[in-house]
């Protein structure tokens, strides 16, 4: 489903393609679907279909990688700052269907999680000890949104 030099990638593309991970089981560091995927992966897996190649490839990580602080203290935002370098960073408050979405599990904590927007309340994520699946996106999800970004080529 690569998007082919100088066609639109839509927003109904990308819910459809978040979609169809749907039941891959859940694994850490993978991006394969159907075979497993952890958020992270659902990410990468979503780029690889519609941008090909990865722009790079993340170093090996545990399921805690986020929570190491930094040399000077600070928090490291390994997901958010490699969101930045690839995606096109929105205000949360403009995130739509076909939009990545990050959180922080914890107050003052790094955001560590992804989903895929589906619709204004729903989102596809990869639940860690279950699969990739659509869930809803209430307030307890909604307090923790970090930032948002679009993919490239998605246009408005």
């Amino acid at each position: 489903m690569m998007a082919e030099a100088g066609t639109e990638l839509t927003r109904a593309a990308v819910v459809a393609a978040a979609r169809a991970w749907i039941g891959t089981p859940y694994r850490h560091q993978a991006s394969c679907k159907g075979a497993g995927a952890d958020c992270l992966g659902l990410v990468r897996g979503l780029w690889r279909e519609f941008h090909g190649a990865e722009p790079e490839v993340p170093p090996a990580y545990t399921a805690d990688w986020a929570e190491a602080p930094g040399t000077d203290g600070n928090v490291i935002e390994a997901m958010a700052e490699a969101a930045r370098r690839h995606l096109v960073e929105i205000a949360v408050g403009e995130a739509r269907a076909g939009d990545v979405v990050l959180f922080r599990m914890r107050a003052r904590g790094p955001a560590k999680h992804a989903g895929v927007l589906t619709g204004e309340e729903r989102m596809v994520h990869a639940w860690s000890g279950r699969a990739v699946v659509e869930t809803s996106l209430g307030p307890w999800w909604r307090a923790r949104m970090a930032c948002a970004f679009r993919f490239p080529g998605v246009n408005d």
